[in-house]
């Protein structure tokens, strides 16, 4: 599988379950929908990203850290939106969106096809 199309996909399933990670914070159980399906949409576009990049570039270490890099951004972008309240979750967004471009960034790396030349 091409590392672009392995980024996506796993972004998809690794975005859906860092919106599980919401339940564990009870104030916004009841938006657990939305919630899942944003982080997956975010997962789709940091392992796209990601996917291009691992094709592009292929060393572990520079996947690793640029992916890190990805869902910290994409994380920080979801963080700075505000709750109904005004309230902010920075550290349980941004945890888990790092921690979902790390292993975006390994997994592409190590388990997709590299491109053919032509």
């Amino acid at each position: 599988m091409s590392k672009p199309v392995l980024g996506i996909i796993l972004g998809i399933v690794l975005g859906a379950i860092d919106g599980m990670t919401s339940w564990f914070t009870p104030a916004v159980r009841d938006m657990m929908t939305g919630i899942m399906i944003g982080s997956s949409i975010k997962g789709l576009l940091a392992g796209l990203i990601i996917g291009f990049f691992s094709r592009k570039v292929s060393d572990m270490t520079k996947g690793i850290i640029f992916g890190g890099i990805i869902g910290l951004a994409l994380a920080l972008l979801v963080a700075s939106m505000p709750g109904e309240g005004g309230e902010h979750y920075w550290i349980e967004i941004m945890i888990p969106g790092t921690i979902v471009g790390l292993i975006l960034g390994w997994a592409t790396q190590k388990y997709g096809k590299p491109a053919v030349a032509k």
